[in-house]
């Protein structure tokens, strides 16, 4: 006689927001728009977003990943080639141009905004300092709008302690978009404590969608006994998801890229979980983490919501009249 063993409670948080920021949107879409407009390969300098869900779903698509453009073949340099989402060095699309490539530039809008705060910083004679992690794309592509020794790139408070700028009375900030907001905060009031005179950006360059999904998950994170993070380790915003919600009082917090990294042996006696999603995380993981919860629990789902996100990024302009349908997009969106 088989006999149900019947299913522990469980309560899931769902922050919202979570998942596909704006831009990250936009840079999967012009991906997937260029390959219906121009069919494949369309050559993608960079992981196009940091995820490698993402990644496959579009090199299943007919898209072809490389670091460098010279990895293009000649009998390619027809088919366009995209810039991540994170931007690039200025020398990026001048070596696409002395190659004659055609190219997207898929860096998100406020990615760009924070390019141009920096110009604007240099161009009135300041010493830019670009407050990131060091080796990140988006860091690299800021600190290459501008001339080699312009700016300094400054990580944590006991960099700024050890800071010794040529003109400490003429210096700008900005920051990279996906810090967490509170590191990035004790960063700017230590380097406003040993210079007076330094200039902000005109707008804070902590973009909203990384803003707003720490907010969610400071909110949800109390009395959570774990806190699931979906996102790739080279994901700077997923992984300032995981260290919000530890510090925001979730027993435990972890980062996954795929349910099948879940290790249900460890988890323990849970009775409430959290789950969010980096800005570059596709929601059919999310929903994939959900189902994988309830074939082992009975889960109730509630949804802690902060704000609701409506900002939408144009397309370039050669993409525009193009057709873009929710089946395109069902491979991250889910159906």
């Amino acid at each position: 006689m088989n006999i149900a063993v019947s299913k522990p409670d469980l309560t899931i948080r769902l922050c919202g927001p979570r998942g596909f920021c704006a831009g990250v949107d936009r840079a999967i879409q012009i991906v997937v728009l260029a390959l219906k407009s121009y069919g494949a390969p369309v050559y993608v300098r960079h992981e196009i977003v940091h995820n490698r869900y993402v990644v496959e779903g579009l090199e299943a698509k007919g898209a072809i990943f490389v670091e460098e453009l010279d990895e293009i073949p000649a009998e390619h340099r027809a088919q366009p080639v995209v810039f991540s989402a994170h931007g690039v060095p200025k020398a990026v699309p001048a070596d696409a141009d002395a190659r004659n490539l055609f190219y997207l530039d898929a860096t998100c809008p406020l990615v760009s905004k924070v390019h141009k705060q920096a110009m604007r910083h240099n161009r009135l004679g300041r010493h830019v300092v670009l407050i990131g992690h060091a080796g990140h794309p988006e860091v690299i592509g800021t600190m290459g709008q501008l001339p080699e020794g312009t700016v300094s790139l400054i990580e944590t408070v006991e960099d700024v302690d050890v800071y010794e700028p040529t003109d400490p009375d003429n210096l700008g900030y900005v920051t990279q978009t996906t810090l967490s907001v509170d590191d990035t905060a004790g960063v700017i009031a230590r380097l406003q404590e040993r210079f007076p005179n330094l200039t902000a950006p005109s707008a804070d360059s902590i973009c909203y969608a990384t803003t707003n999904r720490q907010e969610v998950v400071k909110q949800a994170a109390p009395g959570c006994d774990l806190f699931i993070v979906v996102g790739a380790p080279n994901s700077s915003n997923s992984k300032r998801l995981v260290e919000v919600a530890l510090r925001a009082g979730a027993t435990k917090s972890v980062l996954v890229q795929r349910a099948a990294e879940i290790d249900w042996d460890d988890i323990g006696d849970i009775k409430t979980v959290g789950l969010s999603a980096g800005a570059s995380a596709p929601e059919v993981i999310v929903n994939e983490i959900i189902e994988a919860f309830r074939a082992r629990y009975n889960a109730v789902v509630e949804l802690a919501e902060t704000v609701k996100e409506t900002e939408n990024f144009l397309v370039n302009r050669e993409l525009r009249n193009i057709e873009l349908t929710t089946a395109d997009m069902a491979f991250v969106n889910g159906e």
